[in-house]
């Protein structure tokens, strides 16, 4: 009567019960419960360093919520197990408190008994998270509350429900004894062997910034520019009154920032009183480093120099510059602190044009500390000096063979100064065998940090790893997964971060007060701001990245730290056993599946060669704890055939890729998929869906991220019953095909994100449709309180908005309409407090639009608006206190009529574009031209449009353009930030 129901429980809690053995490929979690950083002016800091084994911790420190989880009494567990999981979650507390203290040690320092005790440690969450896991998703959560009724106790289907409930409930009791048994044992060889009572190492080890403060002038090479710059900012020139200045030089690691910091030193510090060149600790201690300061302004040491107390050494340190001009450079800053509550309360004003220059890796702390100057890497031909010069003296010199070979590495070192002379190093007594070169290049990116030549890049590199808190060590080894030079897209990255269980939100906050996209966000931006990530395809107006990729010798050096930790298994191998993969990224030369088994496997990731396209297969079916399937790398066949991925039950995110090689269909998705009732994300950027099968939509109860496709003029359409869909966060690229769904958006309380096109099915397509439509979409509108980016353009323009709110989109920052009627009444300051994005397309303008509601909106800093109806409008004139945030505007349609500017209006203006229609130009006269530019103080550029498209023959058209740009180039010429970029079409 009950086919497979064994397979079922063995499906449900695989066996993981081989003691304290293995290492895989683990899925590393975060915790929240960090203790903050001790104030460095009050207290000595930590001199920890971070070591990853700090991973261990993460994964025991996800494991325990969960647990707690499962003693509520919904789950309805045996009392014996309940009483094995409460002890289970004290003995693993107690680990964990033993892995931090073994984490005190840097990992190069452990020996190997405390590394294979924590790994074991690791090893056992996540065996017993996926018991949990596997357990949550076969029962569903709590039982039903409904009373059972006669006809439900014999009814077939309940009954067999309420049995696997049963066997599974038995079966995760016999499991957690065995992991009970495995904490038992971890706990005992913990204490036979004193695990954490083991000292650490006592080598000393050489600092390898060291170095750079011994650098010969003539070993640097490409930082000419750079020199100069640094020096122009720390001049007099343009710069008011005798204070001191400050210039933060920030960059990746290896760039050359403190190379860069002590030629500018030794080449300005005979123009001073004083000077002192002081290198920061990451973990400073704030008395050492005021000696330190002090040590170097007296060159040799200041008699009281050995008080302990803070305050009264900030007070010598200020009373030695008080009458001084000063040049300090102050090395390799980590953190705001250290500035704030040290240095920068010693490093007084005296108004005597004293000059300070700070280095650091973060753009963050550059920016606080002020004067942020952004080192780029070496130009191609700089790196090329650098290069041949340390292997054979010069590029002449060096074997025609060895040409390509040469162009591959120094592309693969971006420029990073570091990284070129730790590879010339390497080759430099190797100059003869291509084969070593060869194998040198193919090995940048993909573990190159093993080598022992590269110990000193490695090192470098490794104190911006190990300076991240925790939970973004996980999600920088996790960039591992993708191919060198990918551009990886941020929210692809975000949501696989989420389903991988990265992101958390904080316990202690109030629920839903910050969403797991802008956690996420908050990631990204971290790793961007610690340059360890590169920001790629960057917003035009907001100049934020929608990308990043990795450097290649960050890449090589999260590669090598992948592999030591068993965190992500690749096509480049790293020995793991296939039965301990859990994160497996392919990168196929040809078109394949895998077909290893991997029974703990929970993340897969394919990319295929362009162009080349594979038929799925039922395969990925054994895979039943995946959590991550990405198949956006490579072009699937025929998605309908992919209904096996319904069995997948513990699947968050699915990114899918059509094929390009069928024109005439659309993707057609499996109904299967409505099955995966814990999914957080579906992605379909790369196919060819054009609709959503209703199934799908409805079961899918936790998604918090649906992109449609866009591939080919596909645009996905949405079906009904959208409202179920309570939990998404992200809708975007969908199509909107009635009033009813429109009136469903309004259930999406959590959205944070809406990008729609409305596009009325033939039966609603008409007025009243259409009128329908604008009304549910406009009360659905008003209970989105939480989004802050609305898109949405309209497949017609007799649609309104027009309306009143019932809540303020008080969180609303960008918002982009197209096609409507007339601007909505509704887009006040009022109902959007913090609108900085607007960009506009109506068909009929009103005179008092541009002042009276654009001009009013505080935060506003980019404007673009459209209008398409072509009639003569009245010249508008600016207010003196209007737009006062606006950096971009862009008034572009063929009858507007320029606008003029007084003084004090848009007073943050950069870019201003505007068009000029026929009628504008022959009704007015020359004279009136005038635009104000001179009282735009921060204006750069102008651009015309529409003086290109008129009759060329018209001579009243040619003189009136002459006289636009005669009357431009005056003003022009007159404004301060001469000369003033004017762009447009003027000469036929």
């Amino acid at each position: 009567m009950m086919p497979g129901r064994g397979r079922s429980l063995c499906w449900v809690l695989p066996s993981f019960t081989n003691k304290g053995k293995g290492s895989g490929s683990r899925r590393i979690q975060i915790i929240s419960s960090a203790p903050p950083p001790t104030p460095l002016a009050a207290h000595k800091q930590s001199t920890r360093k971070p070591s990853t084994m700090d991973l261990a911790t993460e994964a025991l420190g996800n494991l325990l919520p969960k647990l707690a989880q499962l003693l509520k009494d919904e789950y309805i567990l045996q009392t014996g197990t309940k009483k094995d999981i409460e002890f289970l979650s004290s003995e693993l507390e107690t680990i964990r408190a033993a892995i931090r203290k073994v984490g005190e040690v840097p990992r190069e320092e452990l020996d190997d008994l405390q590394r294979i005790w924590a790994r074991d440690a690791r090893e056992m969450s996540y065996d017993m998270e996926d018991i949990v896991d596997a357990f949550m998703v076969r029962v569903q959560g709590p039982d039903p509350h409904s009373k059972s009724s006669a006809g439900q106790i014999f009814n077939l289907k309940y009954m067999i429900q309420k049995f696997t409930k049963f066997m599974a409930r038995r079966e995760v009791g016999q499991a957690i004894r065995d992991i009970k048994e495995r904490a038992r044992e971890l706990a005992e060889r913990r204490d036979r062997y004193k695990v954490d009572d083991i000292a650490a190492s006592k080598k000393t080890t050489v600092d390898p910034r060291l170095k750079a403060l011994y650098t010969e002038a003539t070993e640097i090479v490409g930082i000419e520019e750079a020199k100069k710059q640094v020096i122009a900012g720390l001049a007099d020139e343009g710069y008011g009154g005798q204070q001191k200045k400050i210039v933060s030089i920030a960059g990746f690691g290896g760039l050359g920032k403190t190379t860069l910091a002590k030629a500018v030193y030794n080449e300005l510090k005979g123009q001073f009183d004083c000077t002192a060149f002081v290198s920061v600790s990451r973990n400073p201690e704030a008395k050492k480093l005021l000696k330190d300061i002090l040590y170097e302004l007296h060159k040799g040491g200041h008699p009281s120099a050995n008080l302990d107390e803070i305050k009264h050494l900030i007070d010598l340190i200020r009373d030695f510059l008080r009458n001084r001009r000063y040049l300090i450079v102050i090395d390799d800053i980590w953190e705001k602190e250290p500035w704030d509550k040290v240095i920068g309360l010693a490093l007084m004003e005296n108004n005597m044009r004293s000059r300070i220059i700070t280095t650091t890796r973060i753009i963050g702390v550059a920016e606080h500390i002020g004067g942020c100057y952004r080192l780029k890497p070496l130009c191609d031909e700089s790196s090329e000096r650098l290069f041949y010069g340390r292997i054979c003296g010069s590029k002449d010199k060096c074997p025609r063979q060895f040409s390509e070979v040469s162009k591959s590495i120094m592309k693969k070192c971006g420029g990073v100064p570091l990284a070129i002379i730790t590879t010339s190093s390497l080759l430099a007594n190797k100059s003869e065998d291509i084969r070593v070169w060869n194998d040198v290049c193919n090995s940048i990116g993909s573990g190159l940090g093993r080598n022992p030549g590269m110990d000193d890049m490695r090192k470098m590199l490794l104190l911006s790893y190990y300076d991240l808190p925790s939970h973004l060590k996980t999600c920088l080894l996790y960039l591992s997964i993708f191919p060198e030079d990918y551009k990886i897209k941020k929210d692809r990255l975000i949501w696989r971060w989420v389903a991988e269980g990265f992101v958390q939100q904080d316990q202690q906050q109030a629920a839903g007060d910050q969403s797991f996209l802008e956690i996420g966000e908050s990631y990204f931006n971290e790793l961007l701001n610690r340059s360890l990530i590169q920001p790629v395809d960057i917003d035009g107006n907001e100049g934020t990245p929608r990308a990043c990729r990795v450097h290649d010798i960050v890449l090589d050096l999260i590669i090598s730290l992948s592999v030591e930790e068993c965190f992500v298994t690749t096509v480049l191998g790293d020995g793991m056993e296939s039965k301990q993969v859990r994160r497996l990224s392919l990168h196929n030369k040809s078109a394949s599946w895998p077909t290893m088994k991997m029974p703990k496997l929970r993340s897969l990731t394919i990319f295929t060669p362009a162009g080349a396209v594979i038929d799925p297969t039922p395969s990925l079916s054994c895979y039943l704890l995946l959590r991550v399937l990405d198949l956006r790398g490579c072009e699937l066949n025929d998605l309908s055939s992919l209904g096996f991925v319904g069995s997948l039950s513990h699947l968050r995110y699915l990114g899918l890729s059509g094929s390009t090689n069928s024109f005439d269909s659309p993707d057609q998705l499996p109904e299967e998929l409505g099955k995966l009732r814990f999914l957080q994300a579906l992605d379909l950027c790369e196919t060819r869906v054009a609709e959503l099968p209703s199934s799908v939509i409805t079961g899918l109860e936790q998604l918090m991220c649906l992109l449609g496709g866009i591939r080919l003029g596909y645009v996905t359409r949405l079906p009904d019953g959208l409202k179920k869909l309570t939990s998404l966060e992200v809708l975007q690229q969908v199509v909107v095909t009635s009033g009813c769904i429109a009136q469903d958006l309004g259930h999406l309380t959590q959205l944070r994100v809406l990008d729609v096109r409305v596009t009325l099915s033939t039966e609603e397509d008409d007025d009243d449709g259409w009128t329908a439509c604008g009304d549910a979409l406009l009360e659905s509108l008003g209970k989105l309180t939480k989004v802050t980016s609305l898109r949405i353009i309209f497949n017609s323009n007799t649609v309104s908005l027009d309306g009143s709110m019932t809540e303020q989109l008080g969180n609303l920052s960008l918002l982009s309409i197209t096609n409507v009627i007339v601007v909505p009444t509704w887009i006040t300051p009022a109902f959007l407090p913090v609108l900085s994005h607007l960009d506009i397309v109506v068909h009929h303008e009103r005179r008092d639009d541009i002042i009276q509601v654009f001009g009013t909106l505080r935060c506003l800093r980019h404007l673009r608006y459209r209008v398409n109806e072509k009639r003569v409008v009245e010249r508008c004139a600016v207010g003196s206190d209007a737009f006062p945030c606006v950096v971009s505007c862009e008034l572009d349609a063929v009858h507007v009529v320029p606008c003029t500017f007084p003084r004090g209006a848009m007073p943050m203006l950069q870019d201003y574009k505007f068009s000029i229609g026929r009628e504008q130009l022959l009704s007015m006269a020359v004279e009136d031209l005038g635009l104000g530019l001179g009282h735009l103080p921060s204006l750069r550029s102008v651009t015309v449009y529409g003086l290109d498209i008129y009759n060329r023959d018209d001579e009243a058209i040619k003189n009136k353009i002459k006289g636009v740009k005669e009357k431009l180039e005056q003003e022009a010429a007159a404004h301060p930030n001469h000369p003033l970029r004017i762009h447009g079409r003027f000469d036929f």
